[in-house]
């Protein structure tokens, strides 16, 4: 328990110091599958009302087009480009961009800034499922079985076993335990 507290006091103390410039180098789409986002060369994003690739500029895109464009990144692997897209949000304390900063973050190999967000998004909003699936990993990615199978309980309480996100961690922390 103490163990979690200090990662979680930790995660939220290193927030600031990961924090990317609102006009960072990034990519990005706009289409809600993401389609269009992988397609920009480095350093653009998709402009849904010009229909071309442009240098992102801060206020340019609405948060749903920065949060689509920045989860779609996030799901191709270009996690450092996710980050600088989602970072050009307005509504700082969105917990979709919230949650994708931390996931980004994570699998960049800088897992306590992950989980700061993480504990951000699960503030603004305690039913947000997804975040709970990547806080589990998370804490398994750190050796923390006990903060994982916390996350599967509180999922299991808002949506039962029945969910994506329930199915997912629960199969990552069976597989965790046989390793």
């Amino acid at each position: 328990m103490r163990r979690r507290l200090l990662i979680q006091v930790l995660a939220v103390a290193a927030l600031p110091l990961f924090a990317v410039p609102v006009f960072s180098a990034g990519e990005g789409g706009g289409g809600g599958d993401g389609s269009q986002t992988t397609q920009c060369k480095k350093g653009m994003v998709w402009d849904k009302k010009l229909k071309k690739c442009v240098a992102p500029k801060q206020g340019m895109l609405d948060d749903d087009n920065i949060y689509e464009a920045g989860r779609a990144l996030a799901m191709a692997g270009r996690y450092d480009e996710a980050i600088a897209v989602l970072s050009l949000a307005a509504d700082k304390k969105d917990p979709r961009i919230l949650n994708y900063l931390g996931y980004s973050h994570r699998h960049s190999g800088r897992v306590t800034v992950g989980l700061g967000y993480y504990e951000e998004a699960l503030r603004i909003d305690p039913d947000y499922t997804l975040v709970r699936e990547y806080l589990g990993e998370a804490h398994l990615q750190i050796g923390d079985l006990d903060g994982a199978q916390e996350q599967l309980r509180e999922i299991e309480k808002r949506t039962g076993k029945g969910s994506r996100e329930y199915g997912m961690l629960s199969e990552q922390i069976d597989r965790f335990m046989k390793s």
